[in-house]
């Protein structure tokens, strides 16, 4: 089943990818690889989810901005490669807009991870990292960046 199918089986839509709003672009391309700059919960409205994940914000909520934000990323991937079906996550950087004793940094990007599992399957495996922050722009409950190989 190509990845746009099992987009349509789980019932969700890839956004438009978002225009950089400074100097850098959505994604650069390195021979085979793929660099995607970071992305957070765009809602359609342009807007994002605000808010201290541990504080303002709950584990499940920022599972769900994650994912969302994944679904942006899955948009950059099919963009800059043609085609959901040529590409393999390597790497995924998840940083969230944590409360200071906030710990469970994982259970929120594994948001993202288990989307990209669900589309691309073993194509959506990665290494990755979970990390807090103090901060993050627009107040953005997360943002992730990934890095991806581009498959002939």
């Amino acid at each position: 089943m190509s990845a746009d199918d099992k987009l349509k089986e789980l019932g969700l839509t890839l956004p438009d990818v978002p225009t950089p709003v400074a100097t850098y672009v959505s994604f650069k391309q390195v021979g085979d690889m793929i660099y995607l700059s970071g992305q957070g919960p765009k809602r359609a409205d342009g807007t994002y989810p605000t808010g201290k994940v541990g504080a303002d914000v709950t584990i499940e909520q920022a599972y769900e901005h994650a994912k969302q934000t994944g679904l942006g990323l899955l948009a950059a991937m099919k963009k800059a490669a043609g085609s959901l079906d040529k590409v393999e996550v390597v790497k995924l950087l998840g940083m969230v807009n944590a409360a200071p004793d906030f710990s469970d940094h994982p259970k929120v990007i594994n948001g993202c991870s288990d989307l990209f599992v669900a589309v691309l399957g073993d194509r959506g495996r990665h290494a990755r990292s979970a990390v807090g922050m103090g901060s993050l722009p627009n107040r953005m409950t997360v943002e992730i960046e990934v890095i991806v190989k581009v498959h002939p």
